[in-house]
């Protein structure tokens, strides 16, 4: 800290002796946006949220973002209840203030909350578009100067139920505790996620009038907390989470049209009847350990038990699969075809019995998985026609017949 501040001390007697050179650098760095010393800083940091650049006037890039800088300071501190004001520090002036505030480089943007306790480090383009993104993704409410005069000619529009939610590591349980959220997780740099982008917030703006969904980001690069919770070691990570709890990835297109449809499936599995297990009747003496003719639903609690004797085919599946649900009505004539032989036809929601699913390492949906005494014994994967599927259970069943 100590060289830092001295090597900041020795800019700042470089800029006074060098000061003719420099006597126009208020003009370079404009006027607009406040200029604050540690004093300044603080008590208006007390008051309103402060997006601020810290700069040196000899630096090249600060000069060169100082005209953008002197725009965005017009769109939003000459706005009437702007919750944001665009201002500056001059780190060859106020050392301290800037070794306080670990700078390193310039410019150095940063986004303040109220009271200077917390903040968000803006590391991307320095266009003008870029900077009014960053607010409008981080600051609610937000009037641009030259969006009133339109507003003020339009009829009110409803405001939206939900719309992008925009997470981070101090956010982030709060906001996921209750309802469904589909989260993107990403990094600025990465050029999937930039291409996503676009999507994502069309996705967002399908579902703005719906209250049963909210559609997120959250920059790994700023909260790697959370995104190091959930083991995203890839952008972008796409996760489906239910109340707090994360549900799945999404592993599908990243169009618009899959998402919402991903969305949607999702919104109506969550808004079917809760599955309710029935109390079986207990078998008679000599009766078969399985359903005649008909598809037997297996859970965490009856799994182990259910597969512990004979041969058990079962489906892995989730009820908003495209593909399980193509494959159900071929499975219950399955069951049908085998109801007079001594084998099950089984299924697992995975969506109910996550433990089995992960216990059997399910990691796509149908799985079909053959077991005989408990024990796995292979996988199928081959064509799911009936003829297919009927005729790999009987070669299994023709050769537990034959040892037996």
């Amino acid at each position: 800290m100590a060289a830092y501040i001295l090597a900041l001390l020795l800019l700042s007697t470089y800029t006074l002796l060098t000061r003719v050179h420099f006597a126009c650098g208020d003009d370079d760095h404009g006027n607009i946006a406040p200029s604050y010393d540690s004093d300044a800083f603080t008590s208006s940091l007390k008051q309103q949220r402060h997006f601020v650049m810290f700069y040196a006037p000899w630096c090249g890039h600060c000069k060169n973002l100082a005209p953008t800088w002197d725009e965005l300071a017009k769109m939003y501190n000459k706005v009437e209840g702007s919750p944001v004001i665009i201002a500056k520090v001059d780190c060859t002036v106020h050392t301290g203030l800037c070794a306080d505030h670990d700078i390193v480089g310039f410019p150095t943007l940063k986004l303040f909350e109220v009271g200077g306790q917390s903040h968000k480090r803006y590391a991307g383009k320095r266009d003008l578009d870029s900077l009014k993104a960053f607010i409008q993704d981080h600051v609610h409410g937000v009037r641009l100067l030259d969006n009133i005069e339109a507003d003020a000619k339009q009829p009110e529009v409803p405001e939206p139920k939900s719309s992008l939610v925009v997470l981070d590591d101090e956010s982030f349980k709060g906001h996921v505790s209750k309802g469904s959220f589909f989260i993107k997780f990403y990094a600025p740099w990465c050029g999937h996620c930039q291409k996503l982008a676009p999507v994502w917030d069309d996705l967002a703006d399908t579902f703005n009038h719906n209250n049963k969904v909210s559609i997120a980001k959250i920059d790994c690069t700023q909260s790697s907390v959370i995104c190091k919770q959930y083991g995203i070691d890839g952008y972008p990570t796409l996760l489906w989470f239910k109340d707090g709890e994360k549900i799945e990835q999404y592993q599908g297109a990243r169009t618009h049209e899959a998402l919402k449809q991903y969305v949607s499936d999702r919104l109506q599995d969550g808004a079917r009847e809760p599955h309710v297990e029935q109390e079986e009747p207990a078998l008679e003496p000599g009766q078969a350990e399985h359903s005649v003719g008909a598809v037997k639903d297996l859970t965490d609690e009856t799994f182990k038990s259910a597969i512990s004797s004979g041969l058990h085919f079962v489906k892995f599946f989730a009820p908003w699969c495209g593909h399980c649900k193509r494959l159900a009505p071929t499975w219950d004539d399955l069951a049908k075809d085998f109801q007079s032989h001594p084998v099950s036809i089984d299924r697992v929601d995975c969506t109910l019995h996550k433990a089995t699913c992960d216990d059997n390492q399910v990691r796509g949906y149908p799985t079909l998985k053959l077991f005989r005494n408990g024990e796995f014994l292979k996988d199928y994967r081959g064509s799911r026609t009936l003829e297919e599927l009927h005729e790999f259970v009987k070669k299994n069943y023709d050769d537990s017949h034959d040892e037996l």
